[in-house]
């Protein structure tokens, strides 16, 4: 057995893929309590994976748990990374892995930065990102390329949903429970996705960066819609789904 499949089949790189992917779901659970609280008009933090964050950071031994959470998911990073490198993966999966790793990457820094006394506002600065790029000529033209991105995205987790792609993900004995919460999960992450897509768009179509934001906007603009705090109920749900659908991935992740 080379050296790469020492390391792939070993305890500790296991243990490390199974704290990753339980802390990626705390940060969903956090995710979804945050948007049920701004359903019911008492949220006092953005509802964003850095919200989430900085929600983690307000409890006991806060500071401790966010450095687990990062250090878990950059454990992702390295599995992604190994994935890429030793995998033997076609071009769909390549792209999933590299995708995934940056999603775990940008996370686990947010992890740090909090940890550290930092991060701000991500719907902010992403107003910010997108009135600079405004001011060029092609920058609105980009601006939308990336809320299409986004869409084509949701739309994708939608069609995992549907199909249960995502149980490929997975290994061992698999309850109906957890396709179930995957399920809905995915198709959840897709509604949010898909609003967070066409606000980009919109933003650089009607010449507003204000309207540019990222999943705490996009929960807002579903909470001011007609029956909005039900509907960000459901979504909130849908979200804790896929967090407990994390759960079960970690223990039945393929490595």
């Amino acid at each position: 057995m080379s050296t790469a499949q020492e390391v792939r089949y070993s305890r500790p790189y296991e243990v490390a893929i199974t704290v990753g992917l339980i802390a990626y779901g705390v940060v969903h659970l956090l995710v979804a309590w945050i948007a049920l609280q701004l359903a019911f008009g008492r949220s006092s933090q953005e509802a964003s994976q850095d919200g989430a964050l900085r929600e983690l950071a307000g409890q006991p031994l806060g500071g401790v748990l966010l450095w687990v959470v990062a250090i878990g998911l950059f454990a992702l990073v390295v599995w992604r990374a190994v994935e890429l490198v030793w995998g033997h993966l076609d071009l769909q999966k390549t792209l999933s892995s590299i995708g995934r790793g940056l999603v775990y990457l940008v996370l686990g820094v947010s992890a740090v930065r909090v940890a550290l006394g930092g991060g701000g506002s991500s719907s902010g600065e992403q107003r910010t990102i997108s009135s600079r790029l405004m001011a060029h000529g092609a920058g609105r033209v980009l601006i939308v390329a990336v809320g299409v991105a986004i869409i084509a995205l949701g739309c994708y987790h939608g069609y995992k949903a549907i199909t249960k792609k995502f149980t490929e993900d997975l290994v061992g004995g698999v309850s109906d429970g957890t396709v179930l919460l995957g399920r809905i999960g995915y198709f959840a992450k897709g509604i949010a996705f898909v609003v967070v897509g066409g606000m980009f768009c919109w933003a650089a179509i009607s010449y507003d960066p204000r309207k540019a934001g990222g999943l705490d906007a996009a929960l807002h603009t579903i909470k001011d819609q007609p029956s909005g705090p039900v509907l960000l109920t459901v979504l909130a749900a849908g979200i804790a789904a896929f967090g407990g659908y994390c759960f079960s991935w970690s223990r039945n992740a393929r490595r």
